[in-house]
């Protein structure tokens, strides 16, 4: 950056600027077009994609499932938001910030709607009773769920967007977020230094949350930054993050809704639980 920016008295939008996510960021909420989402068979319809806030829910389901909870069963739609199929009418009607993940609850007499990926953790938590933790340990569970949610930002809308997305490198964003982005990984660090979860000795929606962000940014899988980051630095975190990495539920939960990478490890859409061993994106390809 070689020129200095004066900011104008009012900001006024330039639909051509915005680096790879300029043709979807606009200014202003609401819906672009009319557009029905499908309904599947099972109570929970979630609309999503496998980023890693659409990660955290589909995680959490196949932990459900995984534990015995039979009427956690879900459809998993595909939800492109590269073709702003976040702005449809019916994606708008479930949240109307027009962000992934999005739940309908269709377990009871009337659906419910259910957005921001916490908000559905803890919904689906607190129905099946599950994942939350001893009560005596609620509120550092709570901490650390809340923790995430306010500190991946600087991660991903942060570094992400100024270190891999943006029209052009930039020395001082790179730098303010790659700063920020350490000292997270180092308030993890430390917190994992005696502990084998997040909030302590259990397994909770803390780790679902934490985890797609930052177990996925030291195992190498986010921004090609590990190297950058030096993220291999951070010993606790990668444990924590290998043991995750390894557990059944959350190698399904990363497929689910998957669009990009290796086609093996794409289930565009999860309707049952066999899907994983038919319908994964090699699978229908080789059938034509």
């Amino acid at each position: 950056m070689t020129d200095s920016y004066t900011p104008p008295k009012v900001w006024i939008w330039d639909k051509e600027n915005g680096g790879k996510f300029a043709s979807t960021n606009r200014p202003i909420a609401g819906a672009t077009h009319d557009k029905d989402l499908p309904v599947g068979k099972h109570p929970f319809q979630l609309y999503s994609l496998a980023t890693p806030n659409g990660q955290k829910v589909t995680i959490m389901f196949e932990e459900l499932l995984a534990a015995g909870h039979a009427d956690a069963e879900y459809d998993a739609w595909l939800i492109k938001i590269g073709d702003g199929d976040q702005f449809g009418s019916g994606f708008v009607d479930i949240n109307p910030n027009s962000k992934i993940p999005a739940l309908m609850d269709r377990s009871g007499d009337t659906p419910v709607r259910v957005f921001e990926s916490a908000a559905i953790l803890m919904h689906l938590a607190e129905k099946f009773d599950a994942f939350l933790g001893p009560k005596e340990n609620r509120a550092e569970m709570l901490s650390w769920l809340f923790w995430q949610m306010g500190s991946a930002p600087y991660l991903g809308g942060g570094f992400g967007h100024f270190y891999a997305y943006a029209p052009e490198p930039m020395e001082y964003p790179i730098n303010r977020f790659a700063m920020e982005s350490k000292r997270q990984l180092d308030v993890l660090d430390r917190q994992l230094a005696d502990r084998d979860f997040i909030s302590g000795p259990d397994y909770t929606i803390a780790d679902m949350a934490i985890w797609p962000w930052y177990g996925g940014l030291v195992l190498g899988r986010l921004y090609n930054a590990a190297e950058f980051l030096d993220v291999t630095s951070y010993t606790n975190v990668l444990r924590w993050a290998k043991a995750i990495d390894a557990r059944p539920a959350v190698k399904r939960g990363r497929m689910v809704n998957r669009a990009t990478g290796e086609p093996s490890e794409q289930l565009r859409e999860r309707h049952d639980a066999s899907d994983f061993d038919t319908k994964t994106q090699d699978k229908i390809e080789a059938a034509g």
